[in-house]
């Protein structure tokens, strides 16, 4: 289990760092694809996916990724008016067929994946974006590695008990300091790219610190959902550690944390 764990883990980080090294349409699609498939997980877990309120959900992301391409995110809020709209006239018009909750989880996994794993593009398409992309997987993923060994080494005390019995405060404590200090040991190879008055050494470690607070709350936040509808993984696609939210549930929630502390910290 572990090896099928590491060795798919590896192939995901290579692929994730071709397509954003290459920015631009590789990473839209890349991140639009990711969006559509979590969102169909999500929606699996209410028995939605295949149903006419999962078909205008996968719709409406594919047309608010449009919007975004285009730069006209001007009409995302009407979009979202839409979408509210048509996913209550199905369940209207269906009644008695749908539960409200799964209307609600159509509207909620359309702002919960598309929109925030969205903030993925659109740090890489800042300038110097191939640079601060990588600040998100070190606040999130370099925060879990950095945690579990913590947690393995010091762990005493339990974080959650019942909601994620294995995390402790001494590997929560370890993650968010190992992930600034990642930020830090960062800052030193990015400052010989960005031109900036900002000192990133103290911002990066920063970033990746508020960036590893969040990523904990993300990954117990999906957790929650799955504990209270009793399943083990959001799917399968990625041999030893589920599907692309078990994998991306920390991601999604600092992407447009740090895309945001970008813009009013260094001017991005």
């Amino acid at each position: 289990m572990f090896k099928q764990r590491l060795m798919s883990g590896i192939v995901l980080v290579v692929i994730l760092a071709a397509v954003l090294y290459f920015g631009g349409m590789p990473t839209f699609l890349m991140t639009a694809a990711v969006s559509l498939v979590g969102y169909y997980e999500l929606l699996k877990v209410f028995e939605t996916e295949k149903s006419p309120i999962g078909v205008i959900g996968y719709t409406v992301s594919i047309v608010y990724y449009v919007l975004l391409m285009v730069e006209m995110e001007a009409f995302i809020l009407p979009l979202s008016l839409i979408l509210m709209i048509a996913l209550l006239s199905v369940y209207v018009l269906r009644f008695p067929k749908y539960h409200f909750r799964q209307v609600s989880a159509g509207f909620f996994g359309f702002f919960y994946v598309t929109i925030m794993l969205s903030y993925v593009y659109q740090i890489r398409m800042l300038e110097a974006g191939g640079i601060y992309v990588v600040l998100l997987f070190l606040g999130s993923w370099g925060n879990d590695t950095l945690a579990y060994c913590a947690g393995r080494l010091l762990g005493k005390h339990k974080m959650s008990p019942v909601l994620s019995p294995k995390k402790t405060i001494e590997g929560a404590v370890g993650g968010v300091a190992g992930a600034g200090l990642l930020g830090f040991l960062y800052s030193l190879i990015a400052k010989h790219f960005i031109l900036t008055d900002s000192n990133l050494s103290l911002v990066f470690a920063v970033i990746c610190m508020v960036g590893a607070l969040i990523s904990i709350i993300g990954d117990l936040a999906a957790s929650a959902i799955k504990r209270n509808y009793d399943i083990k993984d959001y799917g399968t696609l990625i041999p030893g550690h589920g599907g692309i939210l078990d994998r991306f549930d920390s991601v999604i929630f600092i992407a447009p944390i740090i895309y945001y502390f970008l813009i009013y910290t260094v001017g991005a």
